[in-house]
Formats: structure tokens, C-alpha cells, sequence
């Protein structure tokens, strides 16, 4: 999922989906409190991950009562995502532990999801080993060009992380027929997506590394 403390936000500004720009709280990172509501949502998006495997392999892995339950623990958790972000963003609630924390949780709560479907035999394990694998590399790639300078999030990561939970929602729900199979051609698309966006983040990130080479030489 999308970094909400991506340096592609500038601290005086927020941008709500339009052109327009409007003025947001800025409180130097220094003075930011630890236990903020940001950082609160975070925390129980990982908290709710384990609750979430719990309630998927209860019962077999196939009760109908606990496969909409696991469906409502990882909506409520994806939800939380969003919010965070926007609080983060719009009342300059950025601290260390939030940048660590939250794509952490992103990938635990998404990684979880398809892990557990596959162990279930409700999703193709190359098709999770495929998304597991670009997100990790993409984290590691992440953490190396990040010396020299750092990609903002785009809006295809963000259609990516979208379109990947309501695919793992509707895997998730007890569902069968034309339902079930819109859930499977929802995740093939999110497949496609997180492949594309990570060919593209890699492109952005040879192109970084090389400027930041000639900006020091």
C-alpha cells in the first residue's frame, strides 16, 4: 500500500484529489506526540491483522458466520489506512515511528489476506507470490535510492493498493457464481497493476539514482 508521509507532500500543503491547494497544520516533527491519532489507527491496523487471520482460518477456514467476519476485520483495517494518512497529512502528525509503522502494517494486513487464501486454496500461490514478491522488493529498492532521493507515491500504487482490497474483500466473503468470479478478475487486474506500478517504480528509481551520481560528482 501508499506511504502517507511520502516526501511528495510538501509541509504547508495537502492536495484533496484537485488542483486546488489548500493550507494544513504544520507542527515540526520534533514536537509531534508519539501516541497521536494517526499513529493510534496505525497501531490497530496491526492489531487487527492477527484478528483477521484468526477469524479467516476459524472453524475450518470455510464457515460462512466467520468468513464475513474476517471480511469485516479487513475492511474496517483498510479503512484505517486511508484515514491515517489523511489525519498525518492535513495536522503534520509525521513521526519516525509513523514512516515505520505504516507501510509496515500495509503490507502485514495485505500479505496476511493473500497468504491465507492461498493456504485455503481460495487464491493460486504464484499469483501471491507474485504481489508478495514486488512488494518486498520494492521495499528494499526503497530503502537503497532513498539515499539519493525518494520517489513520491503515484496514483497508480494508490488504484493498485484500491483495487487489491476489494478483490481480497470479495475473496474473502463467502461468496459463489458471478460474484465469486469478479472477485478473481478483480485480483488478475490488482496482479497486472502491482506489476506495472513496480516495472514503473523501478524506471523512476534508475532515473533517481543516476541524477543523485551526477549531483555529487
Amino acid at each position: 500500500m501508499p506511504d502517507r508521509h511520502s516526501a511528495s507532500v510538501r509541509p504547508e500543503e495537502i492536495d484533496h484529489g484537485s488542483s486546488a491547494v489548500t493550507p494544513m497544520h504544520v507542527v515540526p516533527e520534533t514536537q509531534v506526540p508519539l501516541l497521536n491519532i494517526a499513529n493510534v489507527l496505525t497501531i490497530a491496523r496491526i492489531v487487527l491483522v492477527p484478528l483477521f487471520v484468526l477469524a479467516l482460518f476459524a472453524e475450518g477456514g470455510h464457515d460462512t458466520r466467520w468468513r464475513v467476519i474476517a471480511a469485516a476485520v479487513f475492511g474496517l483495517a483498510a479503512i484505517t489506512d486511508r484515514f491515517d494518512g489523511q489525519l498525518a497529512r492535513k495536522y503534520g502528525l509525521v513521526t519516525d515511528f509513523g514512516k515505520l509503522a505504516d507501510p509496515i502494517a500495509d503490507k502485514a494486513l495485505i500479505g496476511a489476506a493473500l497468504i491465507g487464501l492461498s493456504v485455503l486454496g481460495d487464491l493460486p500461490w504464484w499469483i501471491t507470490v507474485v504481489i508478495c514478491g514486488r512488494e518486498i522488493s520494492i521495499t528494499l529498492l526503497r530503502l537503497v535510492v532513498v539515499r539519493r532521493g525518494v520517489i513520491p507515491a503515484g496514483r497508480g500504487g494508490k488504484l493498485k493498493t484500491l483495487v487489491q482490497s476489494v478483490a481480497i474483500a470479495l475473496l474473502v466473503l463467502p461468496l459463489s457464481g458471478v460474484f465469486a468470479t469478479a472477485g478473481m478478475w478483480l485480483m488478475y487486474l490488482a496482479l497486472a497493476l502491482t506489476v506495472a506500478t513496480g516495472l514503473d517504480y523501478v524506471g523512476q528509481a534508475g532515473r533517481v539514482w543516476l541524477a543523485g551520481g551526477r549531483s555529487r560528482s
